[in-house]
């Protein structure tokens, strides 16, 4: 009885470990649109704002399969601040000094589908919109046009091809 017992209690914990609940570093910690804003400003890190609806398929695709990737993991942890805004929601949030339902602050940004992706300074500055789902591959492009600056003197089709 005992050894069954640890047999399943090893069972247990390597289920949890194998499906990264345990200690899993890579992990991708989503935050609110306040606490992802000040802590971006604290440390000094972009923010990625995932603008996204309930019913939104492709929004649970990039979910699953591109924030599921685990070099876009990687890469996020490493150089964003990442935060969830519900473009349907009635939810307050502050911006540069005012108050906005969710719902506002996605349309104040330009968004008009889902996903969306805003990138801001770690100030709040917009940086642009990525509008649209985006494959790991595609995505880890953006991510590093982004955050290593070449946004500022490169074009997005430029760098593609230079990485290639």
């Amino acid at each position: 009885m005992q050894s069954i017992r640890y047999v399943l209690i090893i069972s247990f914990a390597l289920t949890y470990a194998c499906n990264g609940y345990a200690g899993d570093k890579s992990a991708l910690t989503w935050m609110s649109f306040n606490d992802g804003l000040a802590n971006a400003k604290k440390i000094n890190k972009k923010v990625l704002v995932d603008v996204y609806t309930d019913w939104c398929g492709w929004c649970k695709k990039m979910d699953k399969e591109t924030y599921g990737d685990g070099g876009i993991r990687a890469y996020l942890n490493k150089h964003y601040i990442a935060v969830k805004l519900d473009a349907e929601s009635s939810s307050k949030v502050n911006y540069r000094g005012e108050t906005y339902t969710q719902q506002d602050l996605a349309g104040a940004f330009g968004v008009t589908g889902y996903p969306s992706i805003i990138f801001l300074q770690p100030n709040g500055e917009p940086i642009t919109v990525y509008p649209g789902y985006a494959d790991a591959e595609k995505f880890k492009g953006v991510l590093s046009f982004i955050a290593e600056d070449h946004y500022k003197t490169t074009k997005f089709q430029d760098y593609l091809k230079s990485k290639r």
